[in-house]
């Protein structure tokens, strides 16, 4: 079944349709006020000596046919199509004994003329409001050489109906135009801001690892003499790391292989993710590795949304990372305070206060991106009394509170 619901039943109407239709109701009120209606003494309109002759009645027939064919070319050739149409109003005119083509008879080449402005191109569309206005124009200077007598008045209101239905259409065609760019700018932002996670999962997952490898392999490279125990317990945390990373990079890879499709881009749905549920785990790999951590837990340890669990712990990652990486720190302490509309985190280490290199890679970008998408903010820097500080909020959605 198509998750697409069907369009409305008069926009599935083609419209070469509506356009037969306008001429079809345009003749009938023709013929109708030409005679005596309920009510009335005389009809509206004098009937002309040709109207209910046969040449009369052959030509508006001929007219007929020609709307009628060039409302089934509307959609294939506008151009032809209008033409066609134009000659079918001029000729159902004919019979009447006007000084101008009336309103009746051009209602079917206002139609045309709004689908073309509203499917063609401008200068489709610009040429076809051309060649309406001028045959207007001829009509009347036929007849002004022939010395017949002009309806100027009812010439102009054709015209007026003739420009706001190039108008209508037109700017039905910009409003197209402008909602097709946007669906593309949106498309477009979608592909970019999935770019962007992804990127962030990776650096946050191959980082975090590799500052880890490296300090198991340099502890184990100095004690693999002196002691061999210590040495293989810090390559089997080598080995750990190394394969925790290759599962989630697997996971990752098969969430990308089965991407949902949401606002044009698809979308990848990273499933069993981390949370703050593992932060200890992560300060026990940590301290193993040589760097002292303590977790804090303040308020009420209570599920969160799976977008702010996951940037929590993404943040204390990267920011335990760091102080591996840069800060040779003895000790860092982790706060995680769980308040009632948002969620606070603290690191803070006793290090040299992560020098020059702070802020010349995509960790602090990357932590700073994940706070701001979630409505929060980041802020890192050195303490005045020494080390580094990092610390978040990350507001929670108005239902969690």
């Amino acid at each position: 079944m198509s998750a697409v619901p069907p369009s409305p039943l008069l926009r599935r109407v083609p419209p070469g349709a509506w356009t037969a239709l306008a001429w079809c109701a345009g003749t009938v009120f023709t013929f109708l006020i030409r005679i005596r209606l309920p009510g009335e003494s005389v009809a509206s309109v004098y009937t002309g000596v040709l109207f209910h002759r046969w040449d009369g009645r052959t030509t508006l027939a001929l007219a007929t046919a020609l709307t009628l064919i060039g409302s089934g070319l509307l959609r294939r050739w506008p151009l032809t199509a209008l033409a066609l149409v134009l000659a079918g109003s001029v000729l159902g005119t004919v019979p009447l004994s006007v000084g101008a083509i009336p309103l009746a008879q051009f209602l079917s080449v206002d139609v045309a003329l709004c689908f073309v402005a509203a499917t063609g191109r401008l200068r489709t569309s610009l040429t076809a409001a051309g060649l309406v206005f001028a045959t207007l124009a001829v009509y009347l200077a036929v007849r002004l050489a022939n010395d017949w007598t002009i309806g100027t008045s009812t010439e102009l209101a054709v015209a007026m109906t003739a420009l706001v239905a190039w108008l209508i259409g037109n700017s039905t065609h910009q409003a197209r135009e402008h909602a097709e760019a946007a669906r593309a700018r949106t498309a477009a932002e979608a592909v970019t801001a999935e770019r962007l996670r992804i990127a962030r999962e990776l650096h946050d997952m191959v980082a975090h690892t590799i500052g880890i490898v490296a300090l198991q392999a340099g502890a184990a490279r100095r004690v693999i003499d002196t002691q061999p125990t210590g040495a293989r317990d810090a390559l089997r945390e080598v080995e750990m790391a190394s394969r925790e990373t290759l599962s989630g990079l697997r996971r990752m890879l098969g969430a990308l292989r089965q991407a949902e499709l949401k606002d044009g881009a698809r979308v990848a749905v990273l499933d069993e993710m981390p949370g703050l549920g593992d932060v200890d785990r992560l300060a026990e790999t940590i301290t193993s590795a040589g760097l002292r951590v303590e977790v804090r837990w303040r308020g009420e340890r209570r599920p969160l949304p799976p977008e702010v669990d996951l940037s929590a712990f993404r943040i204390i990652q990267e920011a335990v990372t760091n102080v591996v990486r840069h800060s040779g720190a003895r000790s860092c302490v982790v706060s995680i305070d769980r308040r009632d509309q948002e969620v606070a985190i603290e690191v803070v280490d006793d290090g040299r206060g992560h020098g020059a290199t702070a802020g010349t890679g995509y960790g602090l970008v990357g932590m700073r991106e994940r706070a701001a998408l979630l409505h929060g903010d980041l802020t890192a820097g050195p303490r005045p009394e020494g080390g580094f500080r990092v610390t978040a909020r990350l507001p929670l959605p108005t239902g969690v509170r």
